[in-house]
């Protein structure tokens, strides 16, 4: 157990125990497209979130207008104070356009409108994804409790090992290595941050109201890392908690296609590169994918290792694979599109709730 070796606190489920946290206190952000709606995995999230008493709960739903009434309905069925914010339609986006903040829609965007709505609503916030088949009800209470106690940022890690073979692909491939690698070349505070972190890609996270407002959001699949970079700005080594959730059990993405991992690979990568250029790191793009290639090698065999260890699956050849993938995806940054912190935001999330309540009323 390492809880004294690592720079953030390590909170560990050593026995099953649910923390006391002022729930009614939180109020709780899931993000969620279509295809969660009604799914168990969804109803399994909603049904735990019902014991969990929170004050408030913000669904950020992105999903066609055609859905929306069996969204409601679904939703009206459960015994809590939920808010539906649609993030799709026609007021919300002319509100956003008008305010100079039309871009790319995704999942960052629907958080951080949800996470501007809930930090007006209670004190703390958590969010967490809705597909996750091995959610429980101690999760939120998790997340919440280390907040209550002076932490201002909390983030959830797992094990992720499903039908005999380890998972938590993204993370392990691209993420740990591609950090590592910069570690190798840059004496930076902000890298021993990212790379503190036992599963840094996590939709699970905790935070202040007061953080929540401060945050600049990465519209798309970016999001997990580019919040890790504003908290350590805001919350910083002593302010910052990750919390043991269990295992994490959920529907897998290919590689490839439209929203498959590699897709998702180059948001993390080029919110990373935005994360560590912002602290004065600059990376070397150039030979950035052949440090990157060594690293994971060297993780590869770790992996294998683990993989016998605990009598699992383990396809080398398909991970190296992934790695030259993710590789040839390594490049600068790009345009800086994220979405303002609340607190700085030329909008305000009451007129972000009456444009959505309104566009609800439409349909």
């Amino acid at each position: 157990m390492d809880f004294a070796q690592g720079r953030i606190a390590t909170l560990h489920d050593l026995r099953g125990h649910v923390p006391a946290a002022p729930t009614d206190e939180v109020a709780v952000v899931v993000p969620m497209a279509e295809r969660d709606h009604a799914s168990l995995a969804a109803e399994r999230t909603f049904e735990a979130l019902e014991r969990v008493g929170p004050g408030h709960v913000v669904v950020a739903l992105r999903a066609g207008d055609d859905r929306l009434p069996a969204v409601r309905d679904w939703l009206d069925g459960f015994d809590l104070p939920v808010e539906l914010l649609w993030c799709g339609g026609d007021r919300l986006a002319g509100l956003l356009d008008g305010a100079g903040l039309a871009g790319t829609h995704g999942k960052g965007r629907d958080v951080w409108l949800a996470l501007g709505v809930a930090a007006t609503s209670a004190p703390y916030v958590v969010c967490h994804d809705a597909d996750r088949r091995t959610y429980s009800a101690a999760d939120v209470p998790r997340l919440l409790a280390p907040l209550a106690d002076g932490f201002a940022f909390t983030k959830g890690y797992f094990a992720r090992v499903e039908d005999g073979r380890l998972y938590g692909r993204l993370w392990r491939l691209l993420y740990v290595p591609l950090v590592r690698a910069l570690r190798e070349r840059h004496d930076a505070p902000v890298l021993a941050y990212l790379d503190a972190f036992r599963y840094a890609l996590a939709g699970e996270f905790g935070l202040t109201a007061d953080l929540a407002r401060r945050l600049p959001v990465e519209r798309r699949y970016g999001l997990e890392v580019g919040t890790l970079g504003a908290a350590f700005d805001h919350a910083g080594f002593a302010g910052t908690a990750q919390v043991d959730l269990g295992r994490y059990e959920h529907d897998h993405r290919a590689v490839g296609g439209p929203t498959g991992l590699a897709d998702m690979a180059a948001d993390v990568i080029a919110a990373l590169g935005r994360v560590v250029e912002a602290q004065d790191v600059d990376p070397d793009y150039h030979a950035l994918p052949d440090r990157y290639r060594t690293a994971a090698d060297r993780l590869l065999q770790r992996y294998a290792a683990d993989a016998t260890f605990n009598g699992l699956a383990y396809d080398v050849d398909d991970e190296r694979e992934q790695v030259d993938r993710y590789a040839r995806a390594i490049a600068p940054p790009g345009e800086d599109d994220r979405l303002p912190p609340w607190a700085d935001a030329p909008v305000t999330p009451a007129a972000v709730r009456e444009a959505a309540a309104a566009d609800l009323a439409d349909r």
